[in-house]
């Protein structure tokens, strides 16, 4: 298969009322470099055969579990069945379609986290560990030009050793008990059979944690945390904040809730080193504030024709110039393509640069899945720090 064509996309789960399914195809398709040609859409057949209508896929390629579509894709000629598989359901079903993909030749892209539990990430890091397929794992907010160009200038020193990190992402919309009230999404997503042991933590607290040691470069060692479940009746936690301690000596804090009513998703993170400090909110996405000591707040912005004063790999995350928006969609994306070209390089045989490999895997999902549990046992526990134990 050459690089001049498109890789060939397979969807498991994005079935009707899902969210986060129209989200990985609109990044993925962006840039031209996939085409959907497939998926297994949902666990009722019926459901599946309705979103790959509205696709307008053709109906030999729409299938009832991804058992089915794994057996009847591996079976195609090269360069009819589909290449890579985008997988967007609930945690419970992340392990088993993700290995059965993997050992059918398929390469991977998967919705975060990891898996259901921890014991399944250490069998699905050793799986893909052993495989020649390349997976994906969509902690998304990494895909932000701006995020790139904060992870570079902590890289090379501008605000000197890194000493304090505050992380941040409150949600509101689980203020009251949703998922009593036919709403799929809070159904799932607040139970422990389907979304695992930690609620607001394993969903939005993961993402602050990942964001923190990806721009930091740093790795966490160390929490103290407190969970809690505010709204009356939740079977798992809606609220938190945890203490950090980092293996570069510096110190954080960290903050996710779903119950602060009337936020969206404010996620946020300040980096404060020897010298200065950098700031980043996911509501004004363009915009990185870096922070010195002895001189006025420096405002960086997104843009592809600023590349005399932005990294290189902000650059290549860069769609368009200065003053034109780009976010959420733009960030899947960005990951989608660097996974992409990467997979390209192995059609080709070529080595895949810095700024193509730049995306989160199955390291990234281990210390994701790792972060649950510590976070969970620290809450539980009456000692002061937890271990971060991988």
């Amino acid at each position: 298969m050459s690089t001049t064509k498109k890789l060939k996309l397979g969807l498991i789960g994005g079935g009707p009322g899902s969210f986060i399914g129209a989200i990985h195809l609109n990044g993925a398709l962006m840039d031209g470099m996939f085409e959907l040609v497939c998926g297994a859409f949902s666990s009722d057949p019926a459901k599946s055969t309705q979103k790959g209508k509205e696709l307008r896929l053709d109906p030999s390629r729409v299938y009832g579990s991804y058992t089915e579509m794994f057996a009847k894709e591996s079976q195609l000629p090269e360069g009819e069945r589909m290449d890579v598989v985008a997988i967007v359901t609930p945690n419970n079903m992340h392990f088993d379609p993700t290995a059965k993909a993997l050992q059918h030749g398929f390469h991977v892209a998967l919705d975060k986290p990891l898996t259901l539990n921890y014991a399944e990430a250490q069998a699905l890091y050793r799986i893909v560990s052993q495989s020649k397929q390349r997976f994906l794992l969509t902690h998304t907010y990494t895909g932000y030009p701006m995020i790139k160009q904060a992870r570079q200038m902590v890289q090379e020193g501008m605000i000197g050793k890194v000493r304090k990190v505050y992380v941040e992402y409150p949600q509101g919309w689980l203020y009251k008990l949703l998922e009593t009230e036919n709403n799929k999404q809070a159904e799932w997503r607040t139970d422990p059979k389907r979304n695992g042991l930690a609620g607001c933590m394993g969903d939005i607290g993961t993402h602050a944690a990942h964001l923190a040691e990806y721009i930091t470069g740093a790795k966490i060692t160390d929490v103290c945390a407190e969970l809690n479940t505010m709204v009356e009746g939740r079977l798992l936690d809606d609220d938190g904040a945890v203490m950090l301690k980092f293996d570069n000596g510096a110190k954080g804090v960290l903050m996710a809730s779903q119950v602060a009513a009337g936020e969206e998703n404010a996620l946020k993170i300040r980096v404060y080193g020897e010298n200065g400090g950098i700031e980043w909110a996911q509501h004004e996405p363009n915009t990185l504030l870096v922070k010195w000591y002895d001189q006025p707040t420096q405002i960086l912005r997104a843009g592809g024709n600023y590349g005399a004063h932005l990294s290189p790999t902000a650059i290549h995350n860069c769609r368009t110039p200065g003053g034109h928006p780009e976010g959420y969609l733009e960030a899947f994306a960005n990951i989608y393509r660097n996974f992409a070209l990467t997979i390209g390089c192995k059609i080709d045989g070529t080595t895949p640069t810095a700024e193509m490999l730049d995306f989160p895997g199955i390291e990234d999902g281990l210390r994701g899945m790792a972060f649950i549990d510590n976070v969970v046992a620290s809450s539980q526990s009456d000692v002061k720090w937890t271990p971060y134990v991988i």
